[in-house]
């Protein structure tokens, strides 16, 4: 059988291939549009029949100074409850069924995010639903204490469950930033549960839930589609507190502290069954690192995917970060470490990088060794280029996903008033270099650390030794001599 080359397909048929071009970004670049009352409106094109709108506000629990803790706690248990348009949670969720849609709400410390995701056809239901739920929530006294209940549940659930890294963070911002911003709890501690009432709350939303605190942000969707719906929905509504008070917001700058918080607790009873987790100890370092707003938060990103790290059972190659410091130079050399994993939470005015280890109680002394070794030896730029390449595939395999991008887009708004497009944050990952790496180091170094620890403390360092182990040239711990043991 005669086969024939492309050309001579052509030329036979004497057609003119055509081929598809691409125009620019343009198409695909986030837009943003800022309404009469401060509220501005980003969108992001993408093509498919299912859209991810949402508002983001300004609000989480760092602006709870003023307040008992634990406000964001509730309003993120009690979004999408009856509004002034919608009878019960139920009708809202009814409502959004016809539309193939879900709705979400997530607070984090600097953050509160209310997210929808569906047909795009359904788009001016999803904006009007939304408006109501942010602001005419009818916060009823058998919804509180419904929320009460499950706000109880979850700080059980939370001193209970076999994965202690959700309050080990908590315990790390406390002792980083003892008692301001970022260091208060992000999730309501007992004493404040039935402190929190619909007057509490109220005063909290008349501050802080005001239309130049939120972004409303919207992927899948075309851009001038979600402004029309925003001005329909969201320009004139007078929210069910009453006039905002901007005025009362909580403009306070995270001061970073360091210091140690210890829970002495036993976990020898914390996974029981058939292959019960051993008794561990965890401690988590940490150091200040720099705000998402500054040029050095690249280099700290790169930093913190080299020492990647993970649990000692983590099966697989490469890609799951095999070749990460904190593998290599920590879990493969000392068998008896359960976990190494490293973290960076960054803030709009501060950042902590930690790293969070688990090993036998007895082992405690020589884990925090390690760990105070692997921070002084972070200069060195062994795994570089893997740790950039490795960043910016994970960024790109991120935003494949929509409810990430409609986040990202909605972040970035509220923080910056603008976004940096993926191939942006490529070009300044590729830019880092082993000097940069360096330099973020040396300064890191140079605070002072913050200490959590969980579990059976008997062998645990003092704070002093850590501090003075961080300050030395090889990382060790001061040694200790004692007649018996």
């Amino acid at each position: 059988m005669e086969i024939f080359s492309r050309q001579a397909v052509f030329k036979r048929l004497s057609l003119v291939p055509v081929f598809a071009s691409v125009d620019g970004q343009e198409k695909y670049e986030t837009k943003i549009t800022t309404l009469e009352n401060g509220l501005k409106v980003a969108s992001q094109n993408k093509f498919g029949q299912f859209c991810t709108v949402g508002v983001l506000v300004n609000s989480g629990s760092r602006h709870e100074t003023k307040y008992p803790s634990g406000i964001a706690h509730f309003l993120e248990k009690l979004a999408f409850s009856s509004t002034a348009q919608y009878g019960s949670k139920d009708e809202i969720l009814l409502t959004l069924e016809k539309h193939g849609g879900i709705c979400d709400c997530q607070t984090s410390r600097d953050t509160t995010m209310y997210a929808v995701s569906a047909e795009v056809k359904g788009l001016d239901t999803v904006v009007s639903l939304l408006s109501d739920a942010v602001l005419q929530p009818r916060l009823l006294d058998e919804e509180i204490e419904m929320t009460r209940m499950a706000v109880r549940f979850e700080l059980e659930d939370l001193n209970m469950r076999p994965d202690p890294e959700p309050l080990l963070t908590e315990m790390i911002h406390a002792a980083a930033y003892r008692g301001n911003t970022v260091g208060l709890p992000r999730f309501c501690p007992g004493d404040n549960v039935d402190k929190i009432d619909k007057k509490v709350l109220h005063n909290y939303l008349r501050s802080y839930y005001c239309p130049e605190r939120m972004v409303l942000a919207g992927v899948g969707i075309e851009h001038e589609q979600l402004v029309e719906c925003a001005r329909k929905h969201l320009l004139d509504v007078r929210p069910v507190w009453g006039e905002s008070t901007p005025t009362n917001v909580d403009l306070s700058v995270a001061q970073y502290t360091g210091g140690i918080i210890k829970m002495e607790k036993d976990m020898s009873d914390v996974s029981l069954g058939p292959t019960p987790i051993p008794e561990l100890t965890h401690i988590m370092i940490g150091l200040e690192s720099c705000s998402f707003l500054e040029d050095d938060f690249i280099p700290f990103a790169v930093l913190n995917m080299m020492m990647g790290g993970g649990g000692s059972f983590s099966a697989g190659g490469p890609g799951k970060g095999m070749f990460t410091r904190l593998y290599l130079n920590v879990l493969n050399r000392h068998h008896w470490m359960y976990n190494a994993t490293s973290y960076h939470h960054s803030y709009e005015d501060s950042g902590l990088l930690c790293i969070h280890a688990s090993a036998d109680p007895r082992q405690v002394r020589e884990m925090v060794e390690i760990i105070t070794r692997e921070f002084i030896q972070m200069a060195g730029t062994m795994e570089l280029e893997r740790a950039k390449t490795q960043l910016k595939s994970m960024l790109m395999m991120n935003l494949e996903s929509r409810p990430v991008i409609f986040e990202d887009v909605g972040r970035q708004v509220l923080s910056t008033g603008k976004r940096k497009l993926p191939h942006e944050l490529c070009t300044l990952i590729s830019n880092v270099t082993a000097s940069d790496i360096k330099r973020v180091t040396t300064k890191m170094l140079r605070s002072k650390p913050a200490v959590a620890a969980l579990g059976d403390l008997t062998e645990l360092p003092s704070y002093e030794h850590i501090q003075a182990a961080l300050s030395s040239k090889d990382g060790r711990l001061p040694r200790m001599y004692r007649l018996f043991r």
